[in-house]
């Protein structure tokens, strides 16, 4: 009987450690040039209404024990469908008044990955790059190709217009307007877009999660950045730049000026300081977000989680959409510092 009464014991308090395995979820909308003036009432309710929609998707998936990729695919999702934020419907333009769309996840358990760049015509571009993660040999895929492997998949397509938004579609007037005139001035193409305000430059919604079974994975999806041309990819759908995640060290999510984030590997080099350096999330990501980036130009920002819960959101901008939920209770949306 007593053998009986501990191994009850036993399996009573592995179940209760089951249980109350942590897991969590963190959410971006993009990093920026965010006018706090302008961004009041009404307006900043919206924005925090639906990044708290898309945050509970994701979690209420991680309650039922869900896995994470599931829970970060729930959430961007939601955001891909508002016109709030750069990505899915609210789609930036290009030079040429298209929208080409970007995508990438990451699975933390097996390193697995799927990524998609200069999309057109797909509605949500994170479940696209979930198909080429699962079904397919490869990592990234772009442009035709990734459209052609999107019928095969049988997604739905949407005809390009289905992304048009007015703000948007203002935003690249004035974006193109101020190109002009620079290039005119410089002569220098190049200088030109570097010229361009970081609310033209930027854009992003991402996720990371930890799961009850202590996985970890992140995604990241997004328009690009205004008037952009000749195909320009950002770090959004590159692995290891704008999406990276890695049970032994971390999951994280970037949204910035993604030409600094492919050349500073930005999401990777997070996650090996805190796998070879011993460093905590919140020093790793502060040391390559305010440090590392913004020494070199870069500005934007990240959301983090490491294999225990813990979250880091920091940010060298003026401000970033942000939420996060964890199962301990807490619960937050911010947008400014």
């Amino acid at each position: 009987m007593l053998l009986a009464g501990l191994v009850w014991m036993l399996s009573a308090t592995n179940t209760a450690l089951a249980d109350t395995a942590p897991f969590a979820i963190a959410i971006h909308g993009g990093a920026g040039t965010i006018d706090r003036d302008k961004l009041q009432g009404e307006l900043r309710q919206r924005y925090e209404t639906k990044l708290l929609e898309a945050l509970d998707a994701g979690y209420r998936l991680l309650d039922q024990g869900e896995s994470s990729q599931a829970a970060v695919i729930a959430a961007i999702q939601v955001l891909e469908d508002s016109p709030l934020f750069n990505a899915g419907k609210g789609a930036v333009y290009t030079y040429e008044g298209r929208h080409e769309l970007d995508a990438s996840l990451m699975d933390g358990a097996t390193l697995q990955a799927g990524a998609v760049a200069g999309v057109k015509t797909v509605s949500s571009p994170i479940a696209l790059a979930k198909a080429v993660m699962d079904n397919s040999p490869h990592v990234l895929l772009s442009g035709e190709g990734a459209e052609a492997f999107a019928a095969e998949q049988g997604f739905t397509p949407v005809s390009n217009d289905y992304f048009d938004t007015e703000d948007r579609y203002q935003s690249l007037l004035r974006a193109k307007q101020k190109l002009e005139q620079e290039q005119d001035a410089s002569k220098d193409f190049r200088a030109s877009y570097e010229d361009l305000p970081e609310r033209y430059r930027m854009g992003t919604v991402g996720a990371v999660a930890l799961d009850q079974q202590g996985n970890l994975a992140a995604g990241t999806s997004t328009g690009g950045m205004t008037a952009k041309r000749f195909g320009r990819v950002g770090d959004s759908p590159i692995i290891g730049a704008g999406t990276y995640a890695d049970n032994t060290s971390c999951a994280v999510s970037a949204t910035g000026h993604g030409e600094y984030f492919i050349r500073y590997h930005v999401a990777a080099d997070i996650c090996a300081r805190v796998k070879y350096q011993g460093a905590s999330l919140a020093d790793a990501s502060d040391t390559v977000i305010n440090q590392v980036l913004k020494d070199a130009g870069g500005s934007g920002g990240i959301i983090a989680m490491d294999p225990s819960g813990n979250i880091a959101m920091p940010f060298n901008t003026v401000g970033m959409y942000r939420a996060s939920r964890s199962s301990d209770g807490s619960r937050q949306v911010a947008i400014f510092e």
